[in-house]
């Protein structure tokens, strides 16, 4: 199954990074192709709401900029992953310009999987991705979910955490 993991950490080395990677590895071992899509090391600017890629664009987005190295990726992709850390109830910014511009594909043909990981200090702080990660992707997009892994200060870089995360990557099934 070909995975693409959108991360969203603005941290090369933080705790969104480890945990991607534990995922990433346990997936691969079960010998799935994985790709990682740094979004804050990209220039991706927010949809402009333009209904561009609705009309004219035939689901092509208007904008010429690093979304169009994502966008072959994701018509690609069976399954997604959203990795962020939670800085104020939701994604960062640049993951949530990422996730909006996925508009111009409307619904990525063989996108059939999602999985979201997230990394915070407190507990208390993941509703507000967990509802558009439910409403957007599982409901909207139709996609089977494959997991909710979320980590709040001491259990962030826990061998039990990193372990478990390699563990569900190793347990995904491709799509028949």
């Amino acid at each position: 199954m070909k995975i693409l993991i959108l991360n969203g950490s603005p941290r090369p080395d933080g705790n969104t990074v480890d945990m991607i990677k534990a995922y990433a590895e346990g997936a691969k071992e079960a010998g799935h192709s994985i790709q990682i899509v740094d979004v804050c090391r990209k220039n991706i600017r927010g949809c402009l709401a333009c209904e561009y890629c609705h009309t004219k664009g035939n689901g092509k987005c208007i904008q010429q900029d690093d979304m169009k190295e994502v966008y072959p990726l994701l018509e690609e992709a069976e399954m997604i992953v959203l990795a962020s850390p939670i800085y104020y109830h939701s994604f960062t910014g640049q993951l949530q310009c990422a996730i909006n511009r996925i508009y111009a594909l409307d619904k990525p043909k063989k996108l059939r999987k999602a999985a979201l990981l997230l990394s915070s200090d407190s507990d208390l702080v993941y509703s507000g991705a967990i509802f558009e990660y439910q409403n957007s992707f599982l409901q909207y997009l139709h996609l089977e979910d494959c997991g909710i892994f979320a980590a709040h200060d001491e259990e962030n870089k826990s061998e039990v955490l990193l372990t478990k995360l390699k563990e569900a990557g190793r347990k995904l099934i491709s799509i028949q």
